[in-house]
């Protein structure tokens, strides 16, 4: 007799993002997302890059998707579907640019640039993968998580939240190694389910969600001895996504985070993603708003 296992949370949630990267289409370049969480809260800004990614994929073909740049330019309603318009700036001989606006309420939310490219022979050169130990040394962040005895004032309240992919921190969340200044944050990833190798572009639009999990809490590390979280407001403010072959989504990726600079409220953090065999994947630039919410007004 077959025994039918219960999926875990974070399969669950795996599910649920490819469901909303079905897009619904309502018009020849306007699409409608749902949300991958509902209720009265921000919408997460990976899925809102994820699902401008896969609008733009729906008026390209035979072209993957290798350099984006987005902004976020106002908060997401998570009670309210997302409408993603698709303006086809360029069609040329080996190159395809698409502008993607996210739209609620009438108003832009967001707005994103993307770079499609044919296939084409040439130089290779990457950097190497740091030494880090592999996923299979480390433990999922969630059930470090779980044993902490009481919340680590450094630690984002969405810290906990179960999410499509599996992470694990070179750092253990809450150990005194992550709770000491430092200048970057490398975590391998996973997501939860299996990625169909015939869905053109998914891979890429599963990296993009993933490109924005962690990156701007990466820049206040440095002060990680002397902040508690709970004293910063922070945010997604611009993006960039560079992607540099074939994302191997359903196996392990190292994210290696690092912040170069934080100056004015904002902060900056780049990214290399790596696959396990030490393949550079592709590279990630964000700033974000790094303010103490005193100073908000």
């Amino acid at each position: 007799m077959l025994i039918m296992k219960t999926p875990t949370p974070q399969q669950e949630r795996a599910a649920r993002l490819l469901e909303i990267l079905e897009l619904e289409p309502i018009e020849q370049n306007l699409y409608r997302g749902s949300n991958e969480v509902r209720g009265d809260f921000r919408l997460f800004g990976g899925q809102v890059l994820a699902q401008s990614l896969r609008a733009a994929y729906r008026t390209v073909e035979d072209r993957q998707a290798h350099a984006l740049h987005a902004y976020f330019i106002r908060a997401g309603d998570a009670s309210l579907p997302v409408l993603y318009e698709v303006d086809r700036i360029r069609d040329g001989r080996s190159f395809t640019t698409r502008r993607v606006v996210a739209i609620q309420q009438g108003e832009a939310i967001f707005s994103m640039s993307a770079s499609f490219q044919v296939e084409e022979a040439g130089f290779e050169h990457a950097d190497s993968m740091p030494n880090v130990p592999l996923p299979e040394e480390l433990e999922d962040d969630v059930l470090v998580l779980q044993r902490l005895k009481e919340p680590d004032p450094g630690l984002s309240p969405l810290a906990g939240r179960v999410r499509p992919f599996e992470m694990r921190s070179v750092f253990p969340l809450g150990s005194s190694a992550w709770r000491r200044n430092r200048f970057w944050n490398p975590v391998w990833v996973r997501f939860c389910q299996p990625v169909s190798a015939d869905d053109f572009g998914l891979d890429r639009c599963l990296l993009a969600y993933a490109s924005d999990m962690g990156v701007v809490s990466t820049a206040a590390l440095p002060h990680a001895e002397s902040v508690s979280r709970s004293d910063l407001q922070m945010a997604s403010l611009d993006h960039a996504l560079w992607i540099h072959r074939a994302v191997p989504a359903d196996d392990w990726l190292l994210f290696h985070r690092r912040t170069s600079m934080a100056e004015g409220a904002l902060g900056l953090v780049h990214a290399e993603v790596f696959a396990r065999d030490g393949t550079l994947v592709a590279s990630v630039s964000q700033e974000g708003l790094l303010r103490f919410r005193d100073a908000a007004g």
